[in-house]
């Protein structure tokens, strides 16, 4: 697997960019390879794969986290289509607190981020019909699953829809502002990417 990796403002959120070999017949392309992350810094053990497929542009998901022990590192792709993807520090004691950081990540850039606990992540869809692959580091857990909510004005993240545009589940409507969440991760300084 060969691959370019670009950490974004806050560090430990990267953009991963595989190689792709197209040919007359398609293309292949080694989307993960466990062996090659570990050299990148990312040694995390992947449990579970998750797929989702929005059928509206401007469908948004997020934000989301699980707490610990279920804590959920992510690696996200976009099989179809395109989403502007977003994380949110939500590590107390972090120079990076409350802050946020954003990429496109799309079918035709063929892109993936990698998502680290600590964060709250979502994403707004950008074309219809559009397919999201994500591999977590923990299973699902109902009791643990925990949100912020999108618009949080304390955050300020510039989505590339408006309010009315958006559309969301009455579940993410009425998630818990960054004021208002307990304090589930602590910052570590010398804190491996996990």
């Amino acid at each position: 697997m060969t691959v370019g990796v670009q950490p974004l403002a806050i560090p430990e959120v990267l953009i991963v960019s595989p190689d792709k070999h197209d040919d007359q017949r398609g293309f292949l392309s080694e989307t993960y390879s466990k062996p090659h992350m570990a050299e990148l810094g990312v040694g995390i053990d992947f449990v579970q794969d998750n797929h989702s497929f929005s059928i509206s542009k401007g469908t948004l998901r997020g934000l989301h986290f699980q707490s610990s022990p279920f804590a959920q590192a992510k690696l996200v792709r976009v099989v179809r289509g395109a989403i502007f993807d977003v994380a949110v520090d939500i590590r107390v004691g972090s120079p990076t607190f409350g802050r946020y950081v954003s990429k496109l990540i799309s079918a035709d850039a063929w892109n993936q981020i990698f998502v680290p606990t600590g964060f709250a992540h979502g994403f707004v869809t950008l074309e219809p019909q559009t397919e999201v692959i994500y591999k977590v580091s923990s299973r699902y857990s109902p009791e643990h699953d925990k949100g912020l909510l999108w618009n949080d004005p304390d955050i300020g993240i510039d989505w590339p829809v408006s309010e009315a545009e958006a559309v969301l589940s009455d579940k993410d409507k009425g998630l818990p502002m960054l004021s208002q969440l307990p304090d589930y991760f602590h910052y570590e300084r010398s804190r491996s990417k996990s």
